[in-house]
């Protein structure tokens, strides 16, 4: 399931008629880069948890028939494979999150697409990956399996100065890729953070989850921290795994505009036909500055 109904405040005026998952970064948007990196790890029944607003998403996962055939009259092939992303293989369904009370809730509206059966939730606005090639998802699914894990977490190393912004993890066996967590904590400041392992956006539930979740008390503003749910999972001795992201594997979370500029410029950079045109654009303009500055 890929969660979506988020107001997105942090990037307004940007998303006040508009998901932020929708915003472009280089030349697709946000949620096509998740999509097809769940595909590319075998991913074929995609849930979409939306809330008001949100019908664009619907309408870029579904078939534009008069489109298409403007393309292939225009012999425009090369357009027809990029509309599809790879995304053509997936299946498509969309519930909506009626009211925003956190993640939690969110995968709660889950519960009835997943049934009795282990289910992936990845963040629509995070991309693992330089243009979301991992293999993450594919990892967390065999270690799920082989630990007979309860659920398993993606992590990755963040600056100790910065765990206020994540919910961060405490392992067993610190050092290792692979561990058991037997501690969670929502935005610690860096002197009570357990590690600088953060939560990175992607998790694999076995369905007990859902009591999990149905037992912990809003917060202060009114939301269901899913955290909350896993600590429950530990503090019942299940097993919690999580699988450190790999070097190749950097986080793109586009919560913020600096977060979401920095993304920008680094996929555009990366563009295999118009990068290095940017390239000379982006150099051209700070050494301009420069000399405005001196």
């Amino acid at each position: 399931m890929v969660p979506v109904a988020g107001l997105g405040t942090r990037l307004l005026p940007a998303t006040k008629s508009q998901p932020k998952e929708m915003l472009p970064v280089g030349r697709k948007p946000i949620v096509q880069y998740v999509v097809e990196e769940l595909v590319r790890n075998g991913i074929e029944q995609i849930l979409f948890v939306t809330g008001r607003s949100k019908t664009s998403i619907e309408n870029h996962f579904d078939d534009d028939p008069e489109l298409i055939r403007a393309l292939e009259a225009a012999g425009k092939k090369d357009l027809l494979e990029e509309l599809s992303g790879g995304s053509g293989a997936a299946h498509f369904f969309y519930t909506r999150q009626r009211q925003q009370r956190g993640l939690g809730d969110a995968i709660l509206c889950a519960e009835n697409f997943a049934g009795e059966e282990p289910f992936l939730v990845a963040l629509g606005d995070s991309i693992i990956g330089l243009n979301a090639n991992s293999r993450a998802v594919s990892s967390m699914a065999q270690v799920f399996e082989s630990r007979r894990a309860s659920c398993v977490i993606a992590v990755e190393e963040v600056p100790r100065e910065e765990t206020r912004h994540y919910g961060i993890v405490q392992p067993d066996s610190p050092g290792e890729d692979v561990f058991r967590v037997v501690n969670l904590v929502e935005k610690p400041p860096p002197e009570k953070a357990p590690s600088s392992l953060a939560i990175a956006g992607r998790y694999v539930f076995s369905p007990l989850i859902f009591d999990m979740i149905r037992r912990v008390k809003p917060d202060r503003r009114g939301e269901i921290q899913v955290t909350d749910a896993i600590q429950l999972l530990c503090d019942e001795g299940k097993r919690v795994m999580a699988v450190k992201l790999g070097p190749g594997e950097k986080r793109y979370d586009i919560g913020n505009f600096p977060s979401y500029f920095e993304t920008f410029a680094e996929f555009a950079l990366a563009d295999p036909h118009y990068g290095e045109g940017f390239r000379r654009v982006l150099e051209r303009l700070l050494a301009k500055a420069e000399c405005q500055a001196g």
